[in-house]
């Protein structure tokens, strides 16, 4: 799929195959979850990368950029989660399920579930109120 930014989530997509991106104009930042650390991946204009399986990300995407996103077809048995952390503790607040058929309108379902719902929201660790849209935009270093 040709995907555009911005945009604002603050959920981690999970899915049981690879994912490759690849970043057509501008830049991109692809926050991951690897072996329980947080980190950062910047792919840049001319740039690919190979997302491993189950592996939690959370693809940021700036104003005037534009990348592909190539997935693989899901098996029958397969399930895609959107995980959503704790900003403050980074304990796991909610998770939300689904055999992906579409993966625009499921996401955005899960999404909305988890705006509108504040016990969804509120982390069983720590008691913090997870966010819903990012704080603020991360800044990608050229």
């Amino acid at each position: 799929m040709i995907v555009g930014g911005p945009n604002a989530r603050t959920d981690y997509h999970i899915n049981e195959t690879a994912e490759w991106f690849y970043q057509y104009r501008g830049s991109m930042l692809l926050k991951v979850v690897d072996d329980g650390q947080f980190r950062d991946i910047h792919i840049h204009e001319g740039e690919m990368f190979l997302l491993p399986p189950n592996t939690p990300h959370n693809p940021v995407r700036f104003a005037d950029t534009v990348g592909i996103v190539l997935e693989q077809p899901r098996p029958e048995t397969s399930n895609d989660r959107l995980r959503w952390y704790c900003q403050n503790c980074s304990e796991v607040v909610h998770e939300a399920s689904f055999h992906c058929t579409d993966l625009g309108t499921q996401i955005k379902e899960a999404v909305n579930a988890f705006r509108d719902d504040e016990a969804k929201r509120k982390c069983d660790n720590c008691g913090e109120l997870a966010d819903v849209v990012p704080r603020a935009q991360p800044k990608i270093a050229v």
